[in-house]
């Protein structure tokens, strides 16, 4: 499966959740959040993450949820002339649950599978070799494994990756463990067409120069252009460009984690008129101090009303 051809390269949107006030999922406004995502140019997206609070949502709803994305992600890039593809979230410690739920994903249309590393009960390197093999050999679609040891209490370390990379549909990692050294480890020996993609927006520009390939982000929920043109000038060798909207977009991309994930950045969706600032509990609304402070950066960023690019 994998060639010299990245599928998922460039900026991916983790996408929130946009929910009804009674804590429904708010179809018309995922519709709308993708299609808004579509003809900013975003290069693919990511549904039913941990920005978009899979955690609470059921496997129906989240089923759901990838559905409507996928269909609307087909019908805005056929009007755009191009190929957006969908990178669904189906993770879980429960190895065998994982496993019958990525098959169900799967038949929903899907491009590719981004799984979480199992949390909480920290497997070994080998448990996560053998997690992530079973996910892989359920599927046949391409799979991206998540390393995010600050949710999840475990590490998959650059061995342990560079084995799953062997595997033929294992095709990237987002890496989030903030460690530029580790994505170096990465990049410096995976095979060709595998994608090593940033899990933070402001590590997104070093990891680029180390020679990584794109970016999940959290930022182009609220700012697409902006961060998909980010990774585009860095690919393409123009760091002074890339670092103009860097430095730019930094105070954003900061206040976005004031409060959990994705506290900061529904507040923001809302305050563009993209969705409803409903969250489903554990998650609460901002407290008073963060949005001010929220606010303020909205203000020095110039994101304080409608939905923008540049």
């Amino acid at each position: 499966m994998k060639s010299s051809e990245l599928l998922f390269h460039g900026c991916g949107t983790a996408l929130i959740t946009p929910f009804q006030p009674d804590g429904s999922l708010d179809e018309a406004a995922i519709r709308r959040l993708v299609r808004f995502q579509v003809q900013e140019g975003i290069n693919f997206l990511v549904p039913a993450g941990s920005t978009g609070e899979a955690a609470t949502l059921k496997p129906e709803e989240q089923l759901r949820l990838i559905a409507i994305v996928v269909d609307e992600a087909r019908k805005a890039g056929a009007e755009a002339g191009r190929q957006v593809p969908v990178l669904a979230g189906a993770g879980s410690n429960n190895t065998a649950a994982v496993v019958e739920f990525a098959r169900a994903v799967e038949k929903l249309g899907v491009d590719g599978i981004l799984s979480v590393s199992p949390y909480y009960n920290k497997p070994t390197q080998e448990g996560l070799f053998q997690h992530f093999a079973a996910i892989a050999g359920a599927v046949s679609v391409p799979v991206v494994p998540y390393n995010v040891p600050g949710r999840t209490g475990s590490n998959i370390e650059p061995a342990t990756l560079l084995r799953l990379a062997a595997i033929d549909n294992i095709v990237g990692v987002k890496e989030a463990s903030g460690n530029l050294g580790q994505m170096g480890a990465i990049l410096a020996d995976a095979p060709a067409g595998f994608a090593v993609l940033s899990g933070d927006d402001a590590l997104t520009l070093p990891l680029l120069a180390l020679g990584g390939h794109g970016l999940i982000s959290v930022a182009s929920n609220e700012i697409p252009g902006p961060m998909t043109e980010l990774v585009r000038l860095a690919r393409a060798g123009d760091f002074a460009g890339a670092r103009r909207i860097h430095y730019r977009y930094l105070p954003l991309m900061d206040v976005n984690f004031i409060e959990s994930n994705p506290i900061p950045v529904k507040a923001v969706m809302a305050r563009m008129g993209l969705c409803q600032e409903v969250y489903r509990l554990p998650l609460v609304p901002l407290t008073s101090g963060a949005r001010a402070r929220l606010e303020a950066v909205l203000q020095k960023v110039e994101l304080a009303g409608q939905p923008t690019t540049r």
